[in-house]
């Protein structure tokens, strides 16, 4: 292992591996050291009973050929190396309630999105307009977004001040409509009081757009980002937790990794939580105020996870995922639950496999679940590197949350119990440990439109060599998280000549 490169990126997520590629394309030497055995963060996958399943990617948005997302993976050329299966152009996404038999269907293209939910609420066309088109100007407030040169977003603060539920519901008086179009709202941890529209609007487009799962699981784009940054002449440890940075003068000089290692760098990226990086770093090394806006800053809600695998050839395969609701006139309050009225909203998908014919073989539910119930086990530590047993009581825990969703999702599926072959779990500890979230968070630091920049955080830090990228920066999500690492490495080289490589790689007109 070479012991000095030109850059050194500290997580193998998708911002990473982005920023990885493009800086090795741009003929820096580039190293990328992850602590778990796998690569790719949020990508990641994980096999039960020969079934597999994703940690965090569940579905896909903006992939079709010309979309933001297409245009982006082309440029990193892995479009050929992942295998796509479109999603229901009818009801990609199906939002349903409690005593309600009704399935509200958000469709594929503006035209037939609205078209679709028309059917469904005929009086509402205003309404309906009136949503898509704040939806796509939103959506073209941001540059990178698609694929454009411009001012950063974050100088546009009055876009930042409109809250998602707020707008929702000054366009329709219709509670069920207000419900369905905010249904999705568990893709960025949506809350009433202060989740701005852009949030929803920059989640929720894409997928608009175009919707797709991946066949085989997420792990197939990490495994096409690694090839193309080895390609290019990157390095990639695994099982290389970095525990130390080593600062001299003002910048950083070095890692210092858990098995001994010294690795030493021009410049540094670091795709983990930007607290826990400072956490590494030494606080000292920052001005006080700097440290204590980020540690200030709120991570989003954590999510419990309940992954079954089927029995074979006895649930169908459902091309679409579904956001349940016990009451839809509360939808931007279930972080608030009760112990009793847990979960008050989940959301249902199913991963598919090559060749699979119309049965599925597993179902992923996740539901949020704060951080606080962690607490008996807050102190255990459990990854794929360092095993450790948080002990009989966490299991038992585990297994009765378990049971309560399934109990839930009997009322949509009623002979759902005859089909599971097996319940695994995950919870915001499993989060906290294998992706290296603050407190679990899904979705990396709270956006608030009462106070739009307190999350802002720039890719560059207060140390000239040491850069942040990843979900925590602007924008979660695949797009969200492929823009983070284009934006970290457009400060190393220049915006625009960054943007330019870009377009030209997609074969479009270059900016002059």
């Amino acid at each position: 292992m070479t012991e000095k490169y030109d850059v050194v990126i500290i997580g193998s997520g998708l911002g990473g591996l982005v920023s990885a590629i493009i800086l090795a394309r741009e003929g820096y030497s580039v190293c990328v050291l992850e602590k778990n055995q796998q690569f790719g963060g949020n990508l990641q996958t994980f096999v039960r009973d020969k079934t597999i399943f994703d940690t965090g990617v569940h579905y896909i948005g903006g992939l079709s050929e010309g979309q933001n997302l297409y245009r982006y993976f082309k440029y990193l050329d892995i479009l050929d190396d992942i295998t796509l299966k479109k999603m229901d152009e009818d009801g990609f996404d199906r939002i349903t309630f409690d005593n309600d038999p009704k399935e509200y269907c958000h469709a594929q293209g503006y035209e037939n999105f609205k078209k679709t939910l028309l059917k469904d609420f005929p009086e509402e066309e205003k309404a309906i307009d009136a949503y898509c088109q704040k939806m796509q100007e939103t959506c073209s407030f941001f540059p990178l977004y698609g694929l454009k040169l411009g001012k950063p977003y974050y100088e546009n603060t009055s876009l930042f001040e409109v809250k998602a539920k707020e707008f929702i519901d000054s366009i329709t008086e219709n509670e069920k409509l207000r419900a369905v179009l905010g249904g999705s709202n568990l893709l960025y941890a949506g809350e009433g009081e202060r989740t701005p529209f852009y949030m929803h609007a920059l989640s929720v487009n894409s997928y608009i757009e175009s919707s797709y799962r991946c066949i085989n699981g997420g792990s197939q784009i990490t495994k096409a980002l690694l090839a193309r940054f080895r390609e290019n002449g990157g390095k990639a440890f695994k099982r290389h937790e970095v525990t130390k940075f080593e600062t001299e003068d003002g910048v950083v000089t070095a890692v210092q990794t858990a098995n001994g290692k010294t690795i030493y760098g021009d410049i540094f990226i670091s795709n983990v939580d930007p607290k826990m990086t400072l956490e590494m770093i030494g606080q000292e090394n920052f001005r006080k105020s700097y440290t204590s806006r980020i540690e200030n800053i709120e991570s989003t809600i954590a999510a419990f996870s309940l992954y079954l695998v089927l029995k074979p050839n006895c649930f169908k395969y459902l091309n679409h995922n579904y956001y349940h609701f016990k009451d839809y006139k509360s939808i931007w309050d279930v972080h608030n639950y009760t112990e009793e009225s847990w979960p008050e909203a989940y959301m249902i998908s199913m991963g598919i496999k090559k060749d699979m014919a119309e049965y599925g073989d597993n179902i992923t539910v996740m539901t949020y679940m704060r951080f606080e119930e962690m607490e008996p086990w807050i102190d255990t530590f459990n990854t794929a590197a360092q095993k450790n047993d948080r002990g009989q009581t966490y299991e038992e825990f585990k297994a009765y949350k378990s049971e309560i969703i399934i109990k839930e999702l009997e009322k949509k599926f009623p002979n759902l119990r005859d089909c599971i072959e097996a319940v695994y779990s995950s919870t915001p500890l499993s989060y906290r440990d294998y992706i290296g979230c603050n407190r679990g968070s899904m979705y990396g630091y709270v956006k608030d439109a009462n106070n739009p920049l307190k999350s802002f955080i720039s890719p560059r830090t207060k140390i000239k060599n040491l850069y942040f990228t990843g979900q925590s920066l602007n924008m979660h999500g695949i797009l969200g998280v492929t823009i983070s690492g284009v934006v970290t490495c457009s400060e190393i080289l220049g915006g625009e000549y960054l943007l330019n490589k870009i377009l030209k790689a997609t074969k479009e007109e270059e900016i002059t």
